[in-house]
């Protein structure tokens, strides 16, 4: 099974190892979408 950047990002945060700005980051770096993000995060980008 091949873990996505979307998985592991998502675990990050639920875990509170990553916070918004983190994953915000990560729409930039292109290893989500900004709907992803919205999925994360439960905010609109």
């Amino acid at each position: 099974m091949t873990t996505t950047w979307f998985d592991r990002i998502k675990d990050f945060y639920d875990r509170g190892l990553w916070t918004k700005e983190m994953v915000r980051n990560a729409v930039v770096k292109g290893k989500i979408t900004a709907e992803e993000y919205e999925l994360i995060t439960g905010e609109a980008y």
